[in-house]
């Protein structure tokens, strides 16, 4: 466990000007406003945080993101508030805190929509401080690290989101042995078998070979040596990721594989490193292709260096990176480099780059995309490439990423030159569409009245920008044809499971997917953007098979003593998957609220009777009761398909008692018993696409808490 005098002890190794006071302020107030909480490892849950301080410690950061990697969770998970933070520190610090902030009370029911609308707030706020992606980084970091603690479907989707987002963020902010680590970590939960079966053939490769990695870099240091070039040789085997992507993408077998080992020659200057080189294809023979310079045409996110692959010893083809010591703080840190400090004063490297440029621009481009599924394309795409530079006729720089063609660089310039584009020339010569741009390059567009982008473009263009205006093109050209083709596709999904497309169910569905209407869901449909079973499994979501063990009712809520026993409070009906708290009460044990429960408000002067409560992870049995209040239609039959509806979802009726009784409509409250929060969503939306319903909603009684408060009085 880090004390804060250790983690103190680290900062100032490398600062020694450090506010000690500060830091200690902020960790003893993480410890204490943490208190009682857990991990579901069984761990004091403070000990997270301060882990995450100490990952950022480790890369020489400043102060104040080691307080904000302390208080990252307190706004979200403990009574803490903006203000509170700003009171007791300062405003730096409490926007940072909210800056990183996690994104989880969204009531959102689609998977790809509440990753992208995550995402895209991530993204809004680290253009206002990188300090706010260091800091996230650093804590889904330390998640992975302990992972295994989590339930295998909450470990999948966590992996998977750091592979498609997280490692692919931290190579773009430079710091590629995060972006290294988190892939192997999320490889490790994805496909352990691939993992094992890599690491088993590389001990058998070492166990053929010896220690390959120390001959060579004997090799290169006597070489260097031999020229009078000072330098540091480091040599390492590359991690099973990357070794199974570069499998994968070059459709090569282990045994057929041959650059499996790197090599970092670290020289003093610029000079030495072209000496360096020199001297390397001298001894060794260079291979062909496989030689790029990017210290002349350094990367978008400021790595220098040059790589080479020669055939070293033993004929073994080996990648040699040659930098200095300046490029090679950028290549290990980034986007931290800028934010270093060495000796209590912040390090000045020329070679470091504050990405905020870059976020500001997908910030400017994708900010307002209403798309969530577009979006996330959009960024994975930005993600993911180096770029290229090419100019315009008139000698404007176009940037565009690595392996984009004439389309991209046309609607880069402009949509609407990207719609009504024919042909392109490049360096003079008409060249097709799908030619991949490179360094340098002169290209014009040649364009026609009255185009339209064709379908087959998708597959061409390379990045979100063109992909995304594309699609929207194609939409409104075939729009009618598409909306006559999803509804179809709709109707033949939802008799599939005895169910109607109604007007009313299409529009309930799209409203979930995040769009406009049902007419622009129906185009998706018709254009295959969106499958119609995904339509259905949103809307009837426990028409799928759910294969995860109950957990037992009375171990159902975290944070209680082994003596105490709980009931939910009447006022609000907490559900498994809300955020709860406990309030005590003499010989009856402890009644369980919703946070946002008004009735809270009567204890706000007996906090010693609070307690911090969370839901177990997993599903939960149907017993939790809540309360749903329903307008209907009276008619025959429309109270028999309500009550189906409910039991489509697997919830139970446990009682129910009219409102109000009009000619023309009845408004009802129907007690049920549910498992968690997101079945209340299912059976709200599955009654939501019921013609025959006017409002639902869920129906919450503050006076109902009285009868408890008055209790305990006595």
């Amino acid at each position: 466990m880090i004390t804060a005098d250790d983690l103190i002890g680290q900062i100032r190794a490398y600062n020694p000007s450090t506010n000690a006071k500060f830091i200690s302020k902020a960790y003893h107030f993480c410890r204490e406003m943490h208190e009682g909480q857990l991990r579901r490892s069984g761990e004091l849950y403070y000990t997270h945080p301060v882990a995450v301080a100490s990952l950022l410690a480790g890369q020489h950061l400043d102060d104040a993101s080691i307080v904000t990697a302390l208080l990252h969770d307190t706004i979200e998970d403990t009574k803490a508030s903006f203000a509170d933070i700003e009171r007791l520190f300062n405003r730096e610090i409490a926007e940072l805190v909210d800056g990183v902030t996690k994104l989880t009370n969204l009531q959102l029911s689609s998977t790809v929509t509440k990753q992208a609308e995550n995402f895209r707030k991530l993204i809004m706020a680290t253009s206002k401080d990188v300090r706010v992606t260091l800091v996230k980084l650093a804590d889904r970091l330390h998640n992975m690290r302990t992972i295994r603690s989590m339930i295998p479907t909450k470990q999948e989707q966590k992996a998977r989101e750091t592979m498609d987002i997280y490692a692919p963020l931290a190579g773009r902010m430079g710091m590629h042995w995060l972006r290294e680590e988190l892939e192997d970590l999320a490889f490790q939960v994805l496909n352990p078998e691939g993992r094992q079966s890599i690491i088993r053939r590389f001990i058998k490769l070492q166990n053929e070979t010896d220690d390959v990695v120390e001959k060579i870099n004997a090799d290169l240091l006597h070489e260097m040596a031999k020229s009078k070039i000072a330098v540091e040789v480091y040599g390492r085997a590359k991690k099973p990721y990357s070794i199974w992507r570069k499998m994968q993408t070059k459709q090569l077998s282990f045994s057929r594989l041959s650059d499996i080992y790197g090599f970092r020659v670290i020289v003093e200057n610029e000079a030495d490193c072209y000496r360096a080189l020199g001297v390397i294809h001298q001894r060794w023979l260079s291979v062909p292709g496989r030689f790029k310079d990017y210290i002349s045409q350094p990367k978008s996110n400021g790595y220098r260096s040059i790589h080479t692959t020669v055939s070293g010893r033993n004929a073994r083809r080996v990648e040699v990176q040659i930098r200095t010591k300046a490029m090679h703080q950028v290549a290990e840190k980034g986007a931290a480099a800028t934010w270093s400090y060495r000796d209590g004063e912040r390090v000045k490297n020329d070679f470091a780059l504050d990405p905020s440029d870059w976020i500001a621009s997908l910030t400017e481009r994708f900010g307002a995309e209403g798309d969530h599924g577009e979006f996330l394309e959009a960024v994975k795409l930005e993600l993911y490439t180096d770029q290229v530079f090419c100019f315009t006729p008139k000698g404007e720089v176009i940037k565009l990423p690595r392996g984009a063609t004439p389309i991209d660089f046309a609607y880069a310039i402009h949509t609407r030159i990207g719609s009504a584009c024919v042909s392109a020339k490049v360096d003079g010569i008409r060249v097709p569409l799908w030619t991949r741009l490179r360094n340098g390059q002169s290209v014009q567009i040649v364009t026609a009245e009255g185009q339209t982008p064709p379908a087959n473009w998708i597959d061409i263009a390379a990045t979100g920008r063109a992909k995304t205006a594309i699609r929207r093109s194609l939409r409104e050209a075939d729009r009618e044809k598409f909306i006559n083709l999803g509804r179809e596709f709709a109707r033949v999904a939802f008799e599939n499971v005895h169910k109607k497309a109604t007007d009313r169910a299409l529009s309930t569905a799209a409203k979930h997917f995040g769009l406009s209407s049902a007419e622009e869901l129906l185009a998706r449909l018709g254009s295959a953007e969106i499958a119609a079973r995904e339509v259905v499994s949103e809307l009837y979501p426990d028409l799928k098979i759910r294969d995860a063990d109950e957990v037992d009712l009375s171990r159902s809520v975290i944070g209680l003593g082994s003596d105490q026993k709980f009931d939910h409070a009447d006022c609000c009906h907490p559900l498994p998957g809300e955020r709860i708290v406990g309030i005590t009460f003499r010989g009856q044990g402890v009644v369980v609220h919703t946070i946002d429960c008004n009735n809270l408000q009567n204890y706000e002067n007996q906090m010693d009777r609070w307690l911090d409560l969370h839901w177990r992870e997993g599903q939960h049995a149907a017993t939790h009761p809540v309360r749903i209040q329903i307008t209907i239609r009276n008619g025959a039959g429309v109270m028999g398909r309500i009550c189906s509806l409910i039991g489509d979802q697997n919830a139970n009726i446990a009682d129910m008692h009219f409102v109000d009784r009009k000619p023309d409509y009845f408004k009802l409250i129907i007690d049920l018993e549910l498992r968690d929060v997101s079945q209340l969503h299912m059976v709200l939306t599955a009654l939501e696409a019921e013609n025959d319903v006017a409002e639902v909603c869920r129906h919450r009684d503050p006076d109902l808490g009285r009868d408890i408060a008055a209790f305990d009085d006595e």
